[in-house]
């Protein structure tokens, strides 16, 4: 092993999967520095006076020019995000050139077409908002709702990191439509590009300690790492200040400068000219609860509290990450692993030290590389430990032993511990539209409603009188919007991002195919003989960057091409332990060959309790292979249905016809015909 290998970490015990070549710290190439100086590293050289932490190996010529991307450069001559988007938001053209294209991100915005219409492209912007635990005014609500059906296509979509995305903006509307977000009580500064983005918590709104100092913290934490430049209220809002006061333990954690985190000459104290090297996803949350799939993100923040319930601290992960490119396998889904304990009074110091770790070392040559799990699978747990507690200035604690993660939904009717109650609906891949958006628009408006929306795509209505329940649990049903025991339970846990036809990513369907793929699901529950309150987690993306995480399902389709998925099984209904690709290429017609042998053998030898991807995880892929490759039918449809819930022949055909126009067995059709009945007779009873 040479000295550089070993300066980087990487030995006989290191993770072999990913050895990337190094980044010697930043560097400018204009006239603002970049790079700080740790004192006394015990890790890493540089030619010169000052120590420089290195990724992971020092090149073999020290003084070799440092590679950077193209955004690097994009970034660093921007002016703090300023040039050259606010040049091109003046021109005429319906769409802005690549460096605005890269820094608008940063503002909350993609640059999109519409990819099913061919010829001339139809330039559109898609904006997402910033919403810190999925916390949502009841004044902002309602003007998204206008803004959609004003300037977008006339839906709202619920976001897998608890914001709203709003599609179909045209770039002569940008100002409009931002500047009206800005001023009430909103923002999307942050929300895409190399910098923190929305934080996750609990959207529960629990008046327990626990979930409040939870909500709290990760207010805190959004606001510490929000962008201070002022290009975003330069452009959007003409430099008028609209920011709300900061709490002073924010000011402080961000100005504190004692262990060489920041540029104090810089308009950027934490992101300085480069911001980050990639994205970086942080969530918080309380014990047993992991609605936020915790494990995914670049942070993941724990409170721990004493017997009498007061919070005393945090656990914190670090390296979760979901991204990964096709074909190469260097790229990775990732966990996030314990790093310690800190006291509460010390954790915007600690994320903070976190960052600028993976700030100062996070690749900047090489994209797929740049997210700060690669930097901690190259360098080991105890390396990224020992740089962090450097611009920490402290250990970190032993990590505290933690109870076991439950997925919560949070969905139908709970009592918020404070006299009032929250609902929580269900919204299918968070695509708010139709009927179901005027419904949600009056109920939110009658009743003076905030809102929260969930990292599964789903909205809660906050804060709601006993007395209220009655009328609006019958405005929502006759809007379909129903009581999480009246729909299909593989719906309710099911995810998918937007794919097709406007992310410029997608290699395939997903939002758009998930609700055929559910019912083909469905339909061969029944032929294998699956109970109705059997469920799989199932989550679809359109390419493998893994928006709506489908590494941690128990059931993943990663689209591989067109109409063809990348088949991932081994999660867990908790979202504790990832997948494993099982299967590549297969064409969406096609699902039925291998997922009728899978649920037919779960249901003939899993054990008592044992989920779908414990099952899998048990059985392992080469008897799983085997058991695809040898199927050839359950026999006679093994369904305790059939033709029992209908009086007579006529009936069945009859509904056999109609559900057939609808893609649906006719026992799907019946049952949801009979939920739909039951709800609405319901008049709200029930949970």
């Amino acid at each position: 092993m040479t000295a550089s290998a070993a300066a980087a970490g990487i030995g006989a015990g290191a993770d072999r999967r990913v050895q990337i070549r190094g980044f010697r710290g930043l560097r400018s190439s204009g006239l603002i520095p970049f790079g700080r100086p740790l004192p006394a590293l015990p890790i890493g050289s540089s030619s010169g006076s000052c120590s420089v932490i290195r990724a992971v190996s020092t090149p073999t010529k020290p003084d070799t020019a440092v590679k950077r991307s193209k955004v690097e450069l994009f970034k660093e001559q921007s002016n703090f995000l300023r040039f050259p988007l606010n040049e091109e938001l003046l021109s005429e053209a319906p769409n802005i050139n690549e460096a605005a294209t890269q820094l608008i991100k940063f503002h909350g915005s993609y640059q999109q077409t519409n990819r099913d219409e061919r010829g001339v492209k139809s330039y559109q912007f898609m904006l997402r908002t910033k919403n810190p635990c999925g916390k949502v005014p009841n004044k902002l609500y309602l003007v998204m709702d206008d803004l959609a059906d004003e300037f977008g296509i006339g839906t709202l979509r619920l976001t897998t990191r608890q914001t709203f995305q709003l599609h179909g903006i045209l770039k002569k509307d940008l100002k409009t439509v931002m500047s009206t977000i800005i001023k009430n009580m909103g923002s999307t500064l942050g929300a895409c590009g190399d910098l923190n983005r929305n934080v996750l918590a609990p959207a529960a709104p629990y008046a327990k300690k626990e979930y409040v100092f939870a909500q709290e913290t990760a207010e805190n934490i959004a606001t510490l790492l929000t962008p201070q430049s002022g290009a975003y209220y330069d452009l959007w809002v003409d430099g008028e200040n609209v920011m709300s006061a900061e709490p002073p333990d924010v000011v402080k954690a961000r100005n504190d400068n004692s262990h060489g985190t920041n540029f104090p000459d810089l308009p950027e104290p934490i992101y300085g000219t480069q911001f980050l090297p990639r994205k970086f996803k942080i969530a918080v949350t309380v014990p047993k609860d992991n609605s936020v799939d915790i494990l995914t993100n670049d942070i993941g923040v724990v409170v721990v509290s004493d017997n009498d319930g007061e919070p005393q601290g945090f656990n914190i992960y670090v390296g979760g990450g979901m991204g990964r490119t096709h074909r190469v396998e260097t790229t990775f889904p990732r966990l996030g692993e314990p790093l310690g304990y800190v006291p509460k009074a010390d954790i915007l110091f600690a994320i903070k030290a976190i960052v600028v770790t993976q700030r100062e070392n996070g690749r900047r040559d090489d994209r797929k590389y740049s997210r700060m799990k690669y930097l901690i699978s190259a360098w080991g747990i105890e390396k990224f430990r020992s740089v962090v507690e450097q611009y920490y200035g402290k250990k970190f604690e032993p990590f505290r032993e933690l109870p076991e993660w439950e997925f919560k939904s949070y969905l139908g009717w709970h009592e918020q511990g404070n006299g009032a109650m929250f609902c929580g609906l269900s919204v299918d891949n968070g695509r708010i539209g139709g009927k179901m958006k005027k419904t949600l628009r009056e109920v939110i408006e009658k009743y003076n409603l905030n809102v929260r929306i969930t990292p599964n795509q789903n909205l809660i209505l906050c804060d709601i009188r006993c007395s209220w329940r009655r009328p609006i649990s019958i405005a929502l049903a006759q809007a379909g919007l129903l009581l999480p025991r009246y729909i299909d339970r593989l719906n309710l846990t099911a995810m998918a991002c937007p794919a097709l036809p406007l992310c410029p990513l997608a290699i395939t369907e997903a939002e758009r195919g998930i609700p055929d793929i559910l019912r083909r699901v469905r339909a061969v529950f029944d032929k294998v003989g699956l109970k109705y309150n059997d469920s799989v987690v199932i989550r679809v993306t359109g390419c493998p960057n893994g928006c709506a995480r489908p590494y941690m399902a128990e059931l993943g389709l990663v689209g591989d091409g067109p109409n063809s998925y990348q088949i991932w099984l081994g999660g867990t209904p908790n979202q504790t332990r990832l997948a494993k690709s099982f299967m590549n290429k297969v064409k969406v017609q096609d699902l039925e060959k291998v997922l009728e042998p899978l649920f037919y053998n779960w249901r003939i030898e899993r054990q008592r309790h044992e989920s779908f991807g414990d099952f899998t995880a048990r059985m392992g892929f080469d008897k799983l292979e085997e058991l695809v490759e040898k199927w050839e039918g359950p026999g006679e449809s093994s369904s305790r249905f059939n033709l029992k819930i209908f009086s007579d022949r006529q009936t069945y055909e009859a509904m056999a016809n109609l559900a057939k126009l609808q893609n649906k067995t006719a026992h799907q059709l019946a049952m949801e015909v009979i939920r739909n009945y039951v709800a609405a007779q319901q008049n709200g009873k029930g949970e």
